[in-house]
């Protein structure tokens, strides 16, 4: 055999061996040999590929020693979007969940289903794409549809398969997975972060993102990262029945998979399942703040449904927050952009569930007055969801006298201008246009990653902006110059060019993420997108009715009122035209082949199991073409959407004479002219 070949198939039993070796260590927390041993394999491996590079291999274990700097983090689009999931807090909530999809399912309320329960890791989460068993991309989850490109990061870590094991594997597949920070090394994590005088991470679940996004692979080489893998999103060539068979799967693979989960008949499975992980909660070696419960049976959760963002046949069940005493120092009050004031609790520092906590939110007046809460109390807080502090309950027991009431000022404590309350509302509001503090939160939310993503313009640097006099609106954002970036305190050459570039790459954002970026109240991301579909430009939106408005489902009184009168607003109409000669918005894309929207303001039912379609692209190409879902059938229905095992869905369409229409002549429709 040539020497070449030779090195060559040394190379391929070196990486096969590392690769198992991983394996072993990193998922099954089983090692066959010694960490010297391992070393030695190692190091023989890398010094073979630094005399020949070109043999090595695209799934080489070395690469996962940090590659090359990022300049920035690239979008990439999920191919099947990464759901969120509906909450249950309580027995009953999950009860009502399990009624629902029986109802969705059409099942006797006397049938148990079949479900899924595993931990509800508290870390990031990550789409990871495998084509032929080869990793080629790992995304954030991002806004669902798109996340952030940290392949070179998650190449790094060791319980993430660069190719999958086995021999059997998808053409192409998405998985879905949770990476995460244990408790142990975060704690360590942090004490190096101090000991180099570096500000401390809050928690691991912000440990864990702020390693995987860092700029240099190397860096996140070094951070003890783990990867849990539960879940799928696009496959394509390989048939999954259930969600229990997918993590045995999984773990066949090559990935972590959790080890506790457990396949349960109805709720009162669930239940026992929930109880045993409570009891064992504070010694697991890694954050949960519940258990996801997912219909076993991956076509009854396709036959459940989806509504806006979440899949009906899945629900996190979450744990009560965690809770601990404090007291309350002082009682500061901030400025929302919408001018709302909100008075916020400075306590003294307590851990709760992993974080310390400072401050907690008291929401509003009538909060503060119905819960009695004063300056000086002893207080039982928590983190509702395991996130944001808020005070639960004052305890009067412990009082001393000395507790001072509090009342939100009557004028704005930022800009000194009057503040009002409308009869219907909770909200305190300063009123005045040119305040400072409303002025900063509008800039942080117009920057913000899911708006026109402006890298790099975080809060200290508009604190600077606006408090410097260079932006006191919109537009003036869009005018900076290299001067007024260098006067700022910590810029330099570098950072003031990074800065700039990062303005001018946000001037032709996509036109729904440009009218979230607006801050119009009650309008969200996923409203955004739907104003942006149906309008299609800003001209159109802002010269719109609020009966158009309201042509939209997701859109109903409140949120059309609140459009008409931001646009009719002459403040707002004057910085709007003046921003829109800085920035371009996108209009959407239209489905390649569609002539139009064929199923404007038409309602359809889905129901049964269509031959090719899943639910989720039934739904697509039904929104896409200006139509809506709905989950029952009624004589306002346009027409009920067929597919085998159609139970009283179809039935009652029937007995109505709403019209009923196979897969086939659904998509036929679609082809056809606009109806």
């Amino acid at each position: 055999m040539p020497q070449s070949e030779k090195i060559a198939q040394r190379i391929q039993e070196l990486t096969a061996l590392i690769h198992h070796h991983d394996f072993r260590y990193y998922v099954l927390d089983d090692p066959e040999i010694s960490d010297s041993a391992y070393d030695a394999l190692f190091r023989e491996l890398q010094a073979l590929e630094k005399q020949f590079p070109d043999l090595r291999l695209s799934d080489s274990p070395t690469l996962r020693v940090g590659g090359s700097v990022l300049g920035q983090f690239t979008k990439v689009s999920h191919r099947v979007p990464m759901l969120s999931l509906a909450n249950a807090l309580s027995e009953a909530e999950f009860q009502e969940f399990d009624q629902r999809v029986h109802r969705f399912l059409e099942r006797s309320d006397t049938e148990s289903l079949e479900y899924h329960a595993e931990l509800k890791f508290d870390g990031l989460s990550l789409n990871l794409t495998y084509e032929n068993g080869s990793l080629i991309s790992a995304a954030t989850r991002g806004d669902g549809e798109s996340g952030e490109d940290v392949t070179q990061n998650v190449r790094t870590i060791r319980s993430v398969p660069l190719k999958l094991r086995g021999k059997v594997v998808p053409r192409l597949i998405e998985i879905r997975g949770e990476v995460i920070l244990p408790i142990e090394d975060f704690e360590k994590l942090n004490r190096q972060q101090i000991g180099a005088g570096l500000k401390p991470f809050a928690n691991p679940r912000n440990a864990a993102a702020g390693s995987l996004r860092q700029l240099d692979p190397s860096i996140t080489a070094t951070r003890p990262l783990a990867l849990f893998a539960y879940g799928l999103g696009f496959v394509s060539d390989f048939e999954i029945k259930k969600m229990s068979d997918f993590q045995e799967k999984l773990s066949y693979w090559g990935f972590r998979v959790g080890e506790w989960r457990r396949v349960c008949q109805g709720p009162d499975d669930v239940f026992k399942f929930y109880h045993e992980i409570q009891e064992i909660r504070s010694r697991l070696p890694f954050e949960i703040d519940g258990i996801v419960v997912k219909l076993n049976r991956l076509r009854e959760v396709d036959q459940a449904g989806y509504i806006a963002r979440s899949p009906r046949g899945m629900i996190a069940f979450k744990y009560p927050p965690r809770q601990e005493t404090t007291t309350i120092e002082d009682i500061i009050v901030q400025v929302g952009r919408t001018g709302v004031l909100t008075p916020v609790a400075q306590v003294t520092p307590v851990r709760i569930g992993g974080a310390t906590v400072r401050r907690a939110t008291l929401h509003n007046q009538d909060e503060i007055d119905r819960k009695d809460i004063r300056i000086g109390d002893r207080v039982l807080i928590q983190r509702a969801g395991d996130v944001i502090p808020e005070v639960v309950k004052v305890i009067t027991a412990v009082r001393t006298g000395k507790e001072k009431k509090f009342h939100l000022p009557k004028v704005c404590p930022v800009c000194g201008a009057a503040v009002e309350r409308k009869e219907d509302e909770a909200a305190v509001r300063c009123v005045s246009r040119s305040c400072g503090a409303q002025l900063k939160e509008r800039i942080r939310h117009l920057a913000s990653l899911d708006a026109l993503n402006i890298e790099g313009l975080g809060d200290r640097i508009v604190e600077q902006l606006v408090d410097a006099g260079l932006v006191n609106n919109y537009s003036d954002l869009f005018n900076l110059k290299n001067e007024h970036v260098l006067a700022l305190d910590g810029f330099a050459e570098k950072s003031t060019q990074k800065l700039l570039e990062a303005i001018e790459r946000a001037k032709k954002p996509e036109l729904n993420r440009f009218i979230y970026a607006l801050g119009i109240r009650h309008v969200g991301e996923k409203t955004a997108k739907s104003l942006a579909k149906q309008f299609g430009s800003m001209e159109s939106l802002m010269n719109a009715s609020e009966q158009d408005y309201e042509k939209i489902h997701e859109v109903g009184t409140e949120i059309s009122k609140s459009l008409v009168q931001y646009f009719a607003d002459r403040q707002n109409q004057t910085e709007l035209l003046e921003l829109l000669r800085w920035i371009h918005p996108q209009s959407p894309k239209r489905p390649e082949g569609a002539a139009g929207l064929k199923l404007l303001g038409r309602t359809v039912v889905l129901t049964g199991t269509l031959p090719s379609l899943s639910r989720t692209e039934a739904t697509r190409l039904i929104e896409e073409n200006g139509g809506k879902t709905a989950s029952s059938v009624s004589k306002k229905t346009s027409f009920v959407l067929a597919g085998d095992d159609a139970g009283s869905k179809l039935q009652k369409a029937k007995d109505l004479g709403v019209q009923v229409l196979s897969e086939d002549q659904f998509l036929e429709l679609l082809k056809s002219s606009p109806v």
